[in-house]
């Protein structure tokens, strides 16, 4: 099963668009060049969202294929995990279905969402196809119930049936909710105590993004970076793009 990059980028997410950044990319052809450009700049991976005509946030079959399949021909060393964000829009139903018909490398889900689905049979069924389709999962859990909740949930599978890949989130989109270096500490912890086999990555709300990944990867972890979760570099002034980002943290690794 792949393991996770060591450089994820996250380049545009599913909340913001051109108005909060000209550099966003939206259209499949701006996400490419967007992954190339951080390819070059030292990340290996690229967490992809794709967008409808509108640049709304879309689960969409046909638009995942044709990124895959331009990244397989522009960026071919690079990972690309695609997502199952609902955003209050997707059902847990539609989030597996879309991951069964694309059949990607990697995908990130988000634990607590897929918690919700009325049939949690076939939820660990779902888990089990994607092992057996060779899909590298990974969970993204935002706080020490998620981790709880996760871990109970893998631990009463019978067969090792999963890959422990996680994605701690430090902070969130809500106001005053912006992530430190400190924050990583308790979940870890956590994580280590519960389920200390799992490999694990940090992304990281607001200015201090470049702080907390370089925390992470001190501490053995890796990291997901990019305007999904911030777009200031660690001076506060606002990156000229994605690229730039993953620059800074490639530095601050070096340091």
């Amino acid at each position: 099963m792949k393991s996770l990059p060591r450089i994820m980028v996250a380049p545009n997410g599913a909340r913001l668009n051109k108005a909060d950044h000209p550099a966003l990319p939206v259209t499949i052809e701006e996400i490419v060049q967007t992954a190339k450009a951080c390819h070059a700049a030292g990340a290996d991976g690229l967490h992809a969202h794709v967008r409808d005509a509108n640049e709304q946030h879309v689960l969409d079959v046909g638009l995942y294929r044709e990124l895959q399949a331009e990244m397989r021909w522009q960026v071919p060393d690079m990972l690309v995990q695609i997502t199952t964000e609902a955003v209050s829009r997707y059902t847990p139903e539609t989030q597996m279905a879309l991951v069964k018909k694309v059949r990607p490398q990697a995908v990130s889900v988000a634990f607590r969402e897929l918690a919700q689905a009325a049939d949690q049979k076939a939820v660990r069924d779902f888990y089990r196809w994607a092992r057996a389709a060779g899909i590298a999962v990974q969970h993204i859990l935002y706080d020490q119930q998620d981790l709880d909740c996760w871990a109970r949930f893998v631990g009463e599978e019978p067969t090792s049936s999963h890959d422990f890949q996680v994605l701690l989130v430090l902070g969130s989109y809500s106001p005053g909710h912006l992530s430190v270096p400190e924050d990583l500490s308790p979940m870890l912890i956590r994580l280590k105590r519960l389920r200390p086999e799992a490999e694990w990555a940090v992304c990281a709300f607001g200015p201090n993004e470049t702080a907390c990944l370089k925390r992470a990867f001190y501490l053995g972890g890796k990291a997901r970076i990019g305007f999904e979760n911030n777009m200031c570099q660690a001076d506060g002034t606002t990156a000229a793009n994605n690229a730039a980002r993953v620059a800074e943290l490639v530095r601050a690794m070096s340091d």
